[in-house]
């Protein structure tokens, strides 16, 4: 079968619908898909049977199936969720309050091989397709009924991969995610999170439809960021900053650092007044992650007195929250995305 039509744009739709169909066909089928949610082509009751019926020969929707979900107790799901040829992803969704955030997966697996995530032990099978990236939001917005005005619905892309990695795909997912006449999210409400690929930043940067930024950062130092993030060998922390200040925001817009804290490691008051050096001249927010544990992870979680020491000293100068664990108890939290059973 043909490609699937979750993950197609509106000049995709036409040559799938062939050139003796009118152009608005497209836009039936695309606002059925991307505004509607249809689950299935049969069910886009504004074609005619006829064309409803030649289009579903030819081209699968192309949702993700349903291998498993997980239920934490506070709320979180984590889905494992089948590809067409066999391969499982994750998705998580966190509801909290009035406001939903659906976290996402890029890739199969992860090549960036940070040694506290448990998703750089599955190592990279492949990248996913812009269809496979789309189609997750899409599959757990209708399975919980989720809205989209708002402001109630953010997407993250930070699941299993490196978006950065995968660009092309990514970017075809996010314009589909942020068409008005689309999926109709804000570009306030997805952020795609990144291990430091620089010369991918420069062209996320270019684009004029994108997400908005975030960074790991997770060191205070070139060295213990090579050690901890062994891709930053090739990608420097000073070439990293640069960039970061070349990065044309977007006038409401700032940067997100990320930072694991590693009991021990990398969560020193000298550390975070290293950090705070570091981006004392970014437009910049930090949010500060302590470890989430797993199996074959050899670092432990500071006590809380300690992130909250290494907080007060990066917000003297620069806005720094603390990210809530969500999932824990699932394997659903941030760098616990392992395909686990539990």
């Amino acid at each position: 079968m043909s490609q699937p039509i979750v993950g197609m744009d509106l000049a995709d739709l036409r040559e799938a619908l062939g050139p003796e169909q009118p152009a608005y066909r497209a836009r039936q089928v695309y606002d059925a898909v991307y505004r509607h949610g249809a689950s299935d082509l049969i069910q886009i009751t504004a074609l005619p049977s006829k064309i409803r019926a030649d289009l579903a020969s030819r081209h699968g929707l192309g949702l993700p199936g349903v291998d498993r979900v997980y239920q934490s107790s506070d709320g979180t799901r984590r889905y494992l969720l089948r590809l067409a040829d066999g391969r499982t992803v994750e998705t998580v969704l966190m509801p909290e309050g009035e406001r939903d955030t659906i976290c996402i997966s890029s890739q199969v697996g992860c090549p960036v091989d940070c040694k506290f995530c448990m998703t750089a032990l599955l190592g990279l099978e492949r990248s996913l397709t812009a269809g496979e990236i789309v189609g997750q939001v899409l599959l757990v917005a209708a399975e919980n009924h989720l809205r989209r005005d708002g402001g109630r619905l953010n997407i993250v892309m930070m699941g299993q991969g490196e978006p950065l990695l995968n660009l092309p795909n990514v970017i075809k997912a996010t314009r589909i995610l942020l068409d008005p006449e689309g999926f109709a999210l804000s570009p306030r409400r997805i952020t795609i999170s990144t291990a430091g690929i620089i010369p991918k930043i420069g062209e996320l940067g270019q684009e004029p439809v994108r997400p908005k930024l975030a960074i790991s950062l997770n060191a205070s130092t070139e060295e213990m960021r090579q050690e901890l993030m062994p891709i930053t060998r090739k990608y420097h922390l000073k070439d990293l900053l640069d960039a970061c200040r070349a990065y044309p925001l977007r006038p409401w817009e700032k940067l997100t650092f990320e930072y694991v804290l590693l009991r021990g490691v990398n969560d020193t008051d000298a550390d975070a007044r290293r950090v705070l050096k570091l981006l004392a001249h970014l437009n910049c927010k930090v949010n500060l992650i302590a470890l989430n544990p797993g199996p074959e992870i050899p670092y432990e979680t500071p006590d809380p007195e300690r992130v909250a020491s290494f907080q007060s000293i990066v917000r003297a100068g620069i806005p720094c929250f603390v990210r809530k664990p969500r999932g824990l108890d699932v394997y659903a939290a941030c760098g616990q995305l392992k395909r686990s059973t539990c």
